[in-house]
């Protein structure tokens, strides 16, 4: 696929080194935290939800959301929390605001709520199949997001046309 500068910076600058620091890379996983960014961002424009929603960050991950992952997933995986709170700028930050303005630890974020996912992820290079696996596992049925945006806004600000 191919893939605009804007976007290649953020998954080269920030997505891929934050699935690696925390183990979970794969370029299938990659390429889903790149279309959640893209989508949830409106094209890497916004860290506060439009309409003044409580979600954070380019990935647009909810307070709720995040506390949970720390306090239902990573508080049973310590190995995996270290590594994840090592994406944080210092060990005391607020980690709401790194939601809303650290990029790896959002990416890092995102990656664990799809973890939680009982599926596995869609493979690389099949859209369709990760703007359904986005509605479902992130954006949830009751979320006002599509699967025809997810990938409306992977074409023209990922792909370029």
């Amino acid at each position: 696929m191919a893939i605009t500068e804007i976007a290649a910076v953020f998954l080269a600058n920030t997505i891929r080194p934050a699935l690696i620091q925390i183990g979970m890379w794969n370029p299938a996983a990659e390429e889903l935290m790149l279309g959640t960014a893209v989508h949830e961002s409106c094209g890497f424009k916004y860290r506060n939800q439009m309409g003044g929603g409580p979600a954070l960050g380019y990935f647009q991950m909810e307070p709720a959301t995040h506390n949970d992952i720390w306090t239902n997933y990573l508080s049973y995986r310590k190995s995996l929390a270290s590594k994840v709170a090592l994406l944080l700028s210092s060990p005391r930050a607020d980690k709401l605001v790194e939601l809303q303005l650290n990029d790896k630890y959002g990416a890092a974020m995102a990656r664990l709520q799809y973890a939680r996912a009982p599926e596995p992820l869609p493979l690389e290079g099949h859209l369709t199949d990760q703007a359904l696996y986005w509605k479902r596992y992130y954006n949830t049925p009751l979320g006002a997001g599509t699967v025809t945006e997810y990938v409306n806004d992977w074409e023209k600000i990922v792909a370029g046309k």
